[in-house]
């Protein structure tokens, strides 16, 4: 809803949403919005109840990743960064298990619904979960997971705005206050109230 109606002209902004997202959403629906800055990124983790390390994952183990086709690319890319596989060239971010072309552990990819990754962390050695499933599970995202993704994650976080607006002043003004250090320790002060300190904040 936010992307239509910044499309059809009753926002002038939105930030709700990470790139690949938003390059989803064009491409299905033809809308005609634009990236015009990045805000936080909300990183995903890798947890397990049985190793501590991705190195540990044993032979034939199950591995759960979630089964919509952003964050499915999203957790392959962080195995993959981690040497846990290795993906086709050019899968890219929507990357599925098939494109998977060395899987030397012979690990089973388990696809579900994000939301339940955290619950089944007791029936398979790891799972890929995003952070804000992650943190209603109690989970600290820095300090629990045995893996993350790197703040150069592709998944950052993004300001939109209309195409014929992206170059405007007041875009640009936006922009720049809330990418400002002030803005910076405003989201912390709130995430210390939330009770969620381990949310990973990057500012770009």
């Amino acid at each position: 809803m936010p992307n239509q109606a910044l499309n059809d002209g009753d926002l002038d902004l939105n930030s709700f949403q990470h790139g690949p997202y938003l390059d989803n959403q064009v491409a299905d629906r033809g809308y005609d919005l634009k990236a015009v800055g990045k805000t936080i990124i909300t990183p995903m983790g890798i947890y397990s109840e049985k190793v501590e390390s991705v190195d540990d994952i044993p032979e034939n183990s199950r591995v759960a990743i979630p089964n919509d086709p952003t964050n499915g690319g999203r957790a392959l890319l962080l195995l993959q960064a981690k040497g846990v596989i290795k993906l086709a060239d050019g899968a890219g971010l929507k990357a599925t298990p098939l494109d998977i072309v060395e899987n030397p552990k012979n690990i089973d990819i388990l696809e579900l619904d994000a939301a339940q990754l955290p619950r089944v962390l007791n029936d398979v050695s790891v799972a890929a979960i995003n952070t804000n499933y992650a943190l209603d599970a109690g989970f600290n995202p820095i300090e629990d997971s045995i893996a993350i993704e790197s703040p150069d994650s592709p998944y950052a976080n993004v300001i939109v705005a209309r195409t014929e607006d992206a170059d405007a002043d007041w875009v640009k003004q936006f922009v720049e206050i809330y990418q400002s250090d002030e803005i910076l320790q405003l989201h912390r002060k709130h995430l210390w109230r939330c009770g969620r300190p381990g949310l990973l904040i990057r500012l770009s």
